[in-house]
């Protein structure tokens, strides 16, 4: 029976100065040894550089960026030379190596003028010793070019990612943030992006928020695309839904924000006023400034009255929008009326509204928005539309949420879902409360609540 040994860590010997690795770790992770290997086994290594896609790239920039930590002086000439948007950027190699893109790119055109690019890589090494420094750069010029075709990125944000690779204290304009940003996710310039990302997330605002949102979604940046989410959750109605730059609010992310449970509001028919006002902004584009309200309902209500406006070919495409919104919880009889006139939503949508109410009232309704039968003196039209409920308590389900910007982010504070009866009697008129310690401004409140058969 043969004994199992574990396996062992050999090693295995490159050149003469008895350099070693392991059997399966990369030779990428050592140039001189890589060098030296090629040249004693007479190995042909260039075939591996011409297929970049094969190269560990980012093991190879961190082994060049940290053996390489001198900064080029103001008289050192550069040594490699970049042709892109039409322009030529003059750049040292050092500094190229933080970016993914330029590393390939060089590495690709040393493969192509030298026959062993290995060995220009280990000169570049050995000639950051302070003994060794030559007064010249031990590499040749070497021409590279990057052609890009991503309409953000101009001729500035991209001079402001190159120049990123010679500082960290970069200062970034927030005018220039998008560009930049798009140069370093071409550049493969990792840092810088989120250096653009950290910046962008602290500047959303209400004619910001659709470029970030869309440059968040084309780069795959969640934690932008989540800041935006959670900005416009909060920001919807009491601020950007008075702007004219509501009209720029994607479909896709209005109706995301309208499911979201964290979407503020200060009533459910305040947040259909947006929604109307949002559609009112995609059909006429050649507004400059948001209109009042009644011209809002007038235009809606000047459409034929065979169909609704959701129903017709216009109006269609805006179908889903609406039907994110939670309807049943606008209750105020003249909402109601108002909703009906301008013939926007179909008619069964209407009589399930109405319907959710009546059942609601049969089944114990309101207590806070009946009145007692002992003051059936009042003037009828107190009363007209109130109907009289003799039940002294109502079951009640309600939750309590919070929320605040701190540091950046959002904090989320909640009573959770709470089940409390509510009548005449004045002990059981308190609800429970929610404290927080916050040093977050603004704060949004939410009282959510339903009324369950009972």
């Amino acid at each position: 029976m043969l004994s199992q040994h574990p396996s062992r860590l050999d090693r295995k010997i490159s050149g003469l100065n008895d350099r070693w690795r392991f059997p399966r770790e990369s030779y990428l992770g050592d140039l001189l040894g890589l060098s030296q290997y090629s040249r004693a086994t007479g190995v042909d290594i260039s075939d591996e550089l011409k297929i970049i896609d094969r190269l560990h790239i980012p093991q190879l920039q961190k082994i060049l960026t940290g053996s390489i930590k001198r900064k080029p002086s103001q008289d050192t000439l550069a040594d490699v030379t970049l042709d892109c948007l039409g322009f030529k950027w003059e750049l040292h190699q050092p500094q190229l190596f933080h970016s993914g893109t330029l590393t390939k790119l060089y590495i690709s055109a040393l493969s192509q003028k030298h026959t062993d690019p290995l060995k220009e890589l280990e000169k570049l090494l050995i000639a950051d010793l302070p003994k060794e420094q030559p007064k010249k750069s031990p590499v040749k010029k070497i021409l590279i070019s990057l052609k890009i075709n991503d309409p953000l990125v101009t001729k500035n944000a991209f001079a402001t990612a190159l120049k990123s690779l010679y500082s960290n204290e970069t200062i970034l304009h927030i005018e220039d943030v998008l560009g930049v940003l798009a140069s370093a996710h071409i550049l493969q310039f990792t840092s810088l992006f989120k250096r653009c990302v950290s910046l962008m997330k602290d500047g959303i605002s209400p004619c910001t928020i659709q470029p970030y949102y869309t440059a968040a979604c084309k780069y795959n940046e969640e934690l932008l695309v989540t800041a935006c989410e959670k900005w416009l959750e909060m920001n919807l109605v009491p601020l950007i839904g008075k702007q004219i730059h509501l009209r720029t609010i994607p479909q896709e992310l209005l109706q995301k924000v309208l499911k979201s449970q964290r979407l503020f509001t200060f009533n459910e028919f305040e947040l259909l006023k947006t929604t109307l006002y949002w559609v009112y902004l995609q059909l006429n584009l050649k507004l400059q400034a948001i209109p009042i309200y009644e011209t809002v309902l007038a235009f809606f209500g000047s459409f034929p009255k065979k169909c609704s406006f959701l129903e017709r070919e216009l109006g269609q495409k805006f179908l889903p929008v609406f039907q994110c919104l939670r309807l049943h919880g606008i209750t105020n009889s003249k909402d109601l009326e108002n909703i009906k006139h301008i013939n926007f939503f179909p008619e069964t949508w209407i009589v399930r509204i109405l319907a959710n109410h009546y059942h609601a009232l049969e089944s114990g309704g309101d207590m806070f928005q009946r009145i007692k039968y002992s003051e059936m003196n009042l003037p009828a039209a107190v009363y007209e539309r109130s109907p009289v409920s003799l039940r002294p308590e109502r079951l009640m389900k309600y939750e309590i949420r919070a929320q605040s910007l701190v540091d950046g982010n959002w904090e989320e504070f909640s009573t959770n879902m709470l089940t409390q009866k509510f009548g005449l009697i004045k002990s059981n008129n308190k609800s429970h409360s929610l404290k927080i310690e916050t040093v977050g401004n603004p704060i949004f409140v939410t009282f959510v609540f339903i009324f369950p058969i009972s």
